[in-house]
This record gives C-alpha cells, structure tokens and sequence, in this order.
C-alpha cells in the first residue's frame, strides 16, 4: 500500500506543508508522518481520515489533491 506514502509525500511537496505541520495539526509524533511519507509504515485506514482532514485544515485544496492521488490512478506518481 506503498500508495498513500507517494500520495502524502506528493501533497505536502506540491503545497509547501512541512511533514511537521501535518503532524502537529493531527496530533502525532513527527516521525509517524515520515514514515509514512518514506513508506516504511502504511497508516490505518481510520488514520487516512485523519491524514485527509489535516490536509483540509492547512489548505482544502492539498486535502482534495490526496485523495484524488490516493484513490486514483497513481502511475504519475512513479
């Protein structure tokens, strides 16, 4: 499920969120948002949530973005 860590690390490059913010706005440890982004760990599906409603918070547009990434097709992401 190496695609919300492309996705997520996409999203915060194209927006200029740093991996801290995500992390401070969701609450969690630093290096849990760069696990992910580094794709050493998949976030829970109830995390993904979280992910999405963060990215909402710090630009709605970032938020959209992620999902399209993630629930779409990610051969652009390669």
């Amino acid at each position: 499920m190496a695609r919300v860590g492309k996705a997520l690390k996409q999203v915060l490059e194209m927006y200029g969120i740093s991996q801290n913010k995500l992390a401070m706005t969701m609450g969690v440890a630093r290096p849990n948002v760069n696990r992910w982004v580094l794709e050493q760990r998949d976030p829970a599906g109830d995390i993904i949530f979280e992910i999405k409603e963060a990215l909402r918070q710090l630009n709605p547009e970032a938020a959209e973005t992620f999902v399209q990434l993630y629930l779409g097709n990610c051969d652009n992401l390669e």
